[in-house]
Formats: C-alpha cells, structure tokens, sequence
C-alpha cells in the first residue's frame, strides 16, 4: 500500500517537474526575444520574464524534480530488485541525461537573469525538444518493461526526434515567409 502512494507522489512531481521544463524554456524564447526589442520594450518585458522565470524555477522546476528524485530513491529502497533490471537501468540513464537537461537550463537561466544571451530564439525552440524526447523516452521504458519493446522504444524515440527537426524546419520557413 505504501508503495503506490509513494508512487503516485513520484509521478506527479515528475509530471510537475516535466511542466516547469517545458515553460521555462518557452520563457527562455519570449526573454531572447525581448532582449532584441527596441526600448521600453526591452526593458518592460525582459523584467517581467525575468520575474516569471525565476518564480518557476525556484518554486516549481527545483523542488519538482527534487521531490521526484526523493520519492524515486524511496520507490527504490522499498523494491531494490527493479535496479537489477535491464529496463531501469536504461530508465535511470536517461534521467541522468534529464537532470543534465535541467542543470543546463539552470545555466541559461542564470545567464538570463544577468542580461547575457549566448543562444538564439531559433536554438531554445529546439533546445525545449530534448526535454519531450527524454519524455517519451522514460514513459514508454515504464510502461513497456519489455527488452526487445525497449529496444524499439530507443529506435523510435531517434525516430521521433528526427521528425520534431523537420517539423520544426518546416515551421521556421513558414514564419519567415509570414
């Protein structure tokens, strides 16, 4: 019983975790784009994202995935035996890859809240992809289980972000014809 209260705390700050991936990089996006702005512009809007991010960051990303990881440790504890299994530990390497996701996006968000821009808009829209693959990538390691669906599971998820560059391509032409 006490497993699966402690496992549904583990998904709802995964998925509040995942949430505040999502956004913050969006607000990544708005905040390079105000930087180029004309003035009050600039200055107007890159407060307010400023704002914005910082109380998504430090309310809802860091103490979601801190949670997370907590209540996955604790899931572990009470049934070591998944560690052994070929599924959890590709499962637990791409949440090595996720938490250097958001580790870089602290980096960005750091640099952000001091006025320096190193990426583009362009770059965060693709950048914001990496959190959806690895998404999907964990999602279906959990449910399928199974070696050889796992297996596919990777193929797909290259599939997947192969597909999210074209489409994301083709999106770019259709905003610089607009």
């Amino acid at each position: 019983m006490e497993y699966n209260y402690i496992k549904s705390l583990h998904l709802i700050f995964v998925i509040t975790w995942f949430a505040g991936l999502f956004y913050i990089v969006r607000l990544f996006v708005y905040q390079i784009e105000a930087y180029h702005k004309p003035s009050p512009d600039k200055e107007i809007l890159g407060d307010q994202f400023k704002i914005m991010a910082k109380r998504l960051w430090y309310i809802i990303s860091w103490p979601s995935m801190l949670l997370a990881i907590g209540f996955a440790i604790w899931l572990l504890v009470l049934r070591p035996f998944y560690i052994t299994d070929a599924w959890m530990q590709v499962k637990l390497g791409f949440v090595v890859l996720l938490i250097i996701y958001h580790m870089k996006c602290h980096i960005i968000f750091k640099q952000l809240q001091e006025d320096v821009v190193k990426h583009s808009s362009n770059f965060m829209r693709i950048f914001n992809e990496g959190a959806t693959l690895l998404l999907f990538a964990i999602v279906f390691l959990v449910v399928l289980k199974n070696a050889v669906n796992w297996i596919y599971g990777v193929v797909g998820i290259i599939l997947f972000g192969i597909l999210l560059m074209l489409g994301y391509k083709f999106y770019k032409r259709l905003r610089e014809k607009q």
